[in-house]
């Protein structure tokens, strides 16, 4: 199994229980996360090698965070105590016609205020395959984009493969004098393996595509092959939203050759959709680090998806028997 090493923050997210409002009732539920642990403990899940880098405080909060990855059999050494405070964000879960909402509260955390210096990179990916980023830790500001940028170029220099998901947060970019399209084709530049649809290739190029479903996406996939000559890998999710109860989704993995389509589950009776992209995120991955065939392998991400919809929480928890179940479609009491 290849090693493959999370950089980005580890925070907790505080929700309001059931389906209530933020503070309705003056109770919130906790559960630790983030995008790039959420990959880390899904491939642990599922068996894989992971370790995380990041940087909490030295409190309370921030131990329970750690012990958290280290439960789930992620690899803590790489997460440093530091000045600052934990980052949180807040979810109000929707309900019917009424989607859910996000606050997040992360200025001044441990690891916005983390420089690029601060981590030892040659210590950090001993023994690495693959570094995971995505487009949070560098919306959370210039210290964050730069040390992002810094994983990167650290991890190329040393052999050692780069996936980025895009995960456009457009209120955490805004919050600061950024330049979200600069910065995020930098570090596309520097990946192997993109996690993004043609809304986030749009961002990047900065050009509309026109059409409609595979179509449009294969348009979007190839525009960004030709803009970015190490992108070997896009994979992709597309989601209808009916209601906040049930929602259609589907995916591909587009190369520069060819592409592979699933067709569109229906997700119902939806408990948690937090995480369903770092959970396919982690399918996909889970797939090319096994040797799938494209088809299978966006069939893991898929299946990874759709089942994180049941859990609640940030991370993926499943294994290879509950992929195999999902796909194979059973559905009753597994005795």
């Amino acid at each position: 199994m290849a090693k493959v090493v999370c950089f980005g923050e580890l925070l907790l997210r505080l929700t309001a229980p059931g389906r209530e409002l933020l503070l309705q009732n003056g109770r919130l539920d906790v559960h630790a996360g983030g995008a790039e642990a959420n990959v880390a403990v899904g491939l642990a899940s599922l068996g894989h090698e992971t370790a995380m880098v990041s940087r909490v405080p030295g409190n309370a909060l921030g131990e329970a965070a750690v012990g958290y990855l280290r439960r789930y059999g992620v690899d803590v050494g790489g997460v440093a105590l530091g000045d600052g405070r934990m980052g949180l964000y807040f979810l109000s879960v929707g309900a019917g016609l009424r989607p859910s909402t996000i606050v997040y509260d992360r200025e001044y955390s441990s690891f916005a205020l983390a420089a690029k210096d601060d981590f030892d990179w040659d210590q950090l990916f001993e023994g690495a395959d693959w570094l995971h980023l995505s487009g949070i830790t560098p919306a959370l500001g210039s210290r964050s984009a730069e040390a992002a940028l810094a994983a990167a170029d650290a991890a190329r220099s040393r052999g050692v493969k780069v996936s980025f998901d895009g995960n456009y947060r457009a209120q955490l970019w805004q919050r600061w004098d950024s330049d979200p399209k600069t910065i995020l084709s930098e570090l596309v530049a520097r990946a192997e393996i993109l996690f993004g649809n043609h809304r986030d290739i749009s961002l990047l190029l900065g050009r509309e595509f026109g059409g409609d479903g595979e179509e449009r996406r294969r348009d979007a996939a190839i525009a960004a092959f030709e803009a970015f000559p190490g992108v070997q890998f896009i994979a992709s999710t597309a989601r209808h939203v009916d209601d906040s109860d049930r929602h259609r989704i589907s995916a591909r993995i587009d190369t520069r050759g060819s592409a592979s389509q699933t067709e569109e589950i229906a997700v119902a009776g939806i408990v948690d959709r937090i995480g369903a992209g770092d959970a396919f995120a982690a399918g996909v991955l889970h797939g090319l680090l096994s040797g799938q065939d494209h088809e299978r392998t966006v069939r893991f991400g898929l299946a990874l998806a759709c089942l994180k919809h049941s859990l609640p929480g940030d991370a993926s928890l499943f294994t290879q028997g509950d992929i195999d179940a999902f796909l194979g479609g059973e559905l009753d009491v597994r005795r």
